[in-house]
């Protein structure tokens, strides 16, 4: 469990540096990390090189014992490299070049610049990676913010074809799978087809999906390269990316495999914020973030990294780029940062150091305001590190229940919702929200991940289901719930010729025949309460019927210990049935109020408070626990630690 700070010595006089150092070590800092948007600073001209500054940073750092966590600074290619290569930028959906003058101003698909990219962590890596404080390297930064995943560009154009011609071999095959018969569409070349932009209404359902698989592996290669380079370098240091809160615009299962450890930017009240919640949630948790938020990521960034996650941007105050930013209330950043720790964290670092008075994140809050004095955050953070010190090691995660999260399924379920509400993303979020919110811990699992040794395995609206899929399931001996629209695609995106689920009738028979999405506000009222929102399935089944809607239609399906939900439940019968299904796995349950989320690890226990209320752990949680942080009844932003009946000693 480490703390570390980002920071940018470029951003301030160098007569600073060492007074900086000083008091992050004392605050109980350990890393830092730097460089990731230095470009200009470090090549202000092309061949000439200014590592001098880079230096003393660096060695300024760590003579004050900390441990450097550096980045390539690919995600801000400097003016002159634009003004040199213009082709290298970006083109939006619009078919106009994105320009210079903020950040992630590149397309993935340029040759050009892979190799600039490839040619500076080459020079960075090779001056720095043997440096003993380099402990471990950052490749670029937020992948796909600002929505530069799909480029418009010539060259993503280029790259598309090859890509298309690599994956079908012939043009009739290519036809057939797309389906371009249909509207006339069919092609005689790979080198007629254009990228799927600018059409005149809705492109190809088929043309959208491949375009999305090639973006993201074009992504997956640049991180490779870099990763490769940063290996032959700097061999022994672990390489990380920092990935996005909500954003599933390429593969980051695929991304992880180069990776040591799965990193992420936690900012729990700006996504609050600009999410689609209800106002009546965002009004409870205005400056809590909701309580799912940032578990969901801990755990699904933890499956991402093999196991290992860390937090390389850490929320300390209002941020500036939500459409309201207020303030964490008092204790946030210290339960956000023993949350993550609860969920595995290795690192919980905090942006930024010092709040900036310039340029575009002049109004983000740091650990220092401008003028050098303590944020409200600087407390909390200096009283997490001294209870580090003296709390035992948090063990391995227990998990029974595993969530799989796959990024094509919400590829697939975006090109065509087929209904205003369906946002996959958020689909899964709600099924993780009540197996939460039921005290079970979980492990979001891609879709090629291992299923033993789980006692339940949820699967949302997987939408293509594989044969392999298909036969971890079938081999493991967990209950399994299948979500709706789950193989309702088949890989070319179409319908499966037995009708959805398709392959997955192999694990329970029934055909969904038919399929509604409802409009926002109406609820196809459940048996014993709750009921279908959002999107409907008609199913003809050769299984029991668990539960049917008040006008007798089916929605809960099971044959042996596979179950399926045909619809989108609303909160009450998601937790219903997944209860009931908890109960049938030999998992333990728990009805923690509204608010609260509890985590094991090991023999350690820990529970955050996310509401704006006291509230107190269950009694079958305390009854002759250890109490080792906190108290059992829980004031707002607090935080509680124990140890578990039984295992006091050690």
């Amino acid at each position: 469990m480490k703390l570390g700070v980002c920071y940018y010595p470029e951003q301030w006089p160098e007569r600073m540096w060492a007074n900086d150092a000083r008091r992050m070590r004392d605050l109980g800092l350990s890393r830092v990390r730097i460089g990731e948007f230095a470009w200009s600073r470090i090549e202000p001209q092309r061949d000439r090189f200014a590592w001098d500054w880079y230096d003393r940073a660096i060695d300024t750092l760590a003579d004050a014992g900390l441990e450097l966590i550096l980045g390539t600074p690919t995600a801000t290619p400097p003016k002159w490299l634009i003004d040199e290569h213009p082709e290298i930028l970006a083109w939006d959906a619009g078919s106009r070049p994105r320009t210079f003058g903020s950040r992630r101003h590149y397309c993935f698909s340029s040759p050009i610049y892979r190799a600039e990219s490839q040619r500076i962590t080459t020079l960075v890596g090779e001056r720095y990676g043997q440096h003993s404080a380099v402990t471990a390297w950052q490749t670029d930064n937020e992948y796909g913010c600002h929505h530069t995943i799909l480029s418009y560009s010539p060259a993503a154009t280029v790259g598309f074809r090859r890509w298309l011609q690599k994956q079908y071999g012939d043009i009739s095959a290519l036809n057939s799978a797309w389906g371009t018969v249909f509207w006339s569409q069919e092609y005689r070349s790979f080198n007629e087809i254009d990228l799927p932009n600018q059409t005149v209404t809705e492109a190809n359902p088929a043309h959208r999906l491949d375009h999305m698989r090639f973006a993201s592996e074009e992504v997956v290669a640049f991180n490779r390269e870099q990763a490769a380079i940063l290996r032959r370098a700097s061999p022994g240091r672990d390489i990380v990316h920092n990935f996005m809160g909500f954003f599933a615009e390429f593969d980051h299962h695929a991304v992880g495999a180069d990776l040591d450890a799965a990193a992420w930017d936690s900012y729990p009240l700006g996504f609050l914020d600009q999410g689609d919640d209800r106002p009546e949630i965002k009004r409870r948790y205005m400056r809590q973030g909701h309580p799912d938020f940032a578990g969901f990521h801990h755990d699904l960034y933890r499956g991402c990294g093999g196991g290992r996650m860390w937090v390389l941007e850490q929320q300390p105050g209002p941020v500036n780029w939500a459409p309201n930013n207020p303030a964490p209330l008092p204790g946030m950043v210290r339960l956000w940062t023993w949350e993550a720790f609860a969920h595995g964290a290795e690192l919980v670092s905090y942006f930024r150091w010092r709040q900036a008075p310039f340029a575009q994140e002049q109004m983000h809050a740091g650990l220092l305001r401008p003028d050098d004095v303590e944020a409200p955050a600087m407390p909390e953070v200096r009283q997490v590190a001294e209870e580090i010190g003296r709390l035992p090691a948090l063990g391995k995660e227990n998990a029974r229940v595993a969530l799989l999260f796959s990024y094509e399924a919400q590829w697939f379920l975006r090109i065509q919702p087929q209904g205003a509400a369906f946002e996959p993303l958020r689909h899964v979020f709600a099924y993780y929200s009540v197996l939460r919110g039921l005290g079970l811990d979980v492990d979001i699992l891609g879709p090629n991940a291992a299923v033993t040794g789980y006692a339940l395995v949820v699967v949302p609206a997987v939408a293509h289901a594989s044969d392999d899929l298909i036969a971890r399931l079938a081999a493991s001996e967990a209950q399994v719930l299948i979500g709706c629209r789950s193989g309702s695609k088949t890989i070319n995106y179409q319908i499966p010729a037995d009708l959805p689920p398709g392959p997955l009738q192999k694990l329970i028979p029934l055909r969904v025949s038919a399929v509604e999405s409802l409009p926002a506000g109406h609820v196809e009222k459940a048996e014993g309460g709750g009921g279908i929102v959002n999107w409907l399935e008609h199913v003809h089944a050769d299984c029991p019927v668990r539960l049917s809607l008040e006008g007798g239609r089916g929605i809960w399906f099971s044959h042996q210990r596979f179950h399926y939900l045909a619809g989108w439940p609303d909160q009450t019968l998601m937790r219903n049935v997944l209860l009931s299904i908890a109960e049938e796995s030999g998992l333990s349950t728990k009805n923690l109020p509204d608010g609260l989320r509890i985590s094991r690890r090991g023999v350690i226990g820990v529970a955050v408070n996310y509401a704006p209320e006291p509230l107190r752990l269950p009694e079958d949680v305390s009854a002759g626990a250890e109490l080792l942080l906190g108290d059992w009844l829980l004031p707002p932003g607090d935080v509680a630690i124990w140890r578990e009946a039984g295992n006091q000693q050690g």
